[in-house]
């Protein structure tokens, strides 16, 4: 039987980097399982970056999802925060990069105290560049490498 995994995040310009995640997720949700992605709204962001309308972002994780016949064993979820359903949805899994096992231990303390299962943490490493630095929306807006990992 197959798990219910979740992700969260911005998937501002989705490259290597969010892809690598995705794979994970349904390489642990297996193959009768399910990922429920936690696509972040526009209004929570830190408005010092640009990013790009939740609308678009939507639309590159459905096209993703879709060229991977990963469209039906998902679901796309608007959150207002860095927890989404996380915290109170029956889930068995997370999947994060080193950047957000910090919430995905805060997001299992809140679980705790709501009597709820914990959810098992699976933390990916960074999908590094050309550079060896992580592939991050931020420096590909930048213009420092593309959505490989390529210096530019």
């Amino acid at each position: 039987m197959g798990l219910k995994i979740c992700i969260g995040g911005t998937f501002d310009i989705l490259h290597r980097g969010h892809k690598k995640l995705l794979e994970e997720a349904f390489k642990h949700a297996g193959r009768d399982g399910f990922v429920f992605i936690g696509l972040t709204k526009q209004k929570i962001q830190d408005n010092s970056r640009k990013i790009r309308s939740y609308q678009r972002r939507k639309k590159d994780l459905i096209k993703f999802l879709r060229e991977k016949n990963w469209l039906d064993k998902s679901k796309i979820i608007p959150i207002a925060d860095r927890y989404g359903l996380a915290v109170d949805e029956d889930y068995d899994a997370i999947v994060v990069s080193p950047e957000t096992y910090k919430d995905a231990v805060e997001i299992n303390r809140k679980r705790m105290k709501k009597n709820r299962k914990l959810l098992k943490i699976i933390e990916i490493p960074f999908v590094l560049a050309e550079d060896g630095k992580p592939i991050s929306s931020t420096r590909i807006r930048n213009r420092e490498i593309d959505e490989n990992g390529n210096i530019v």
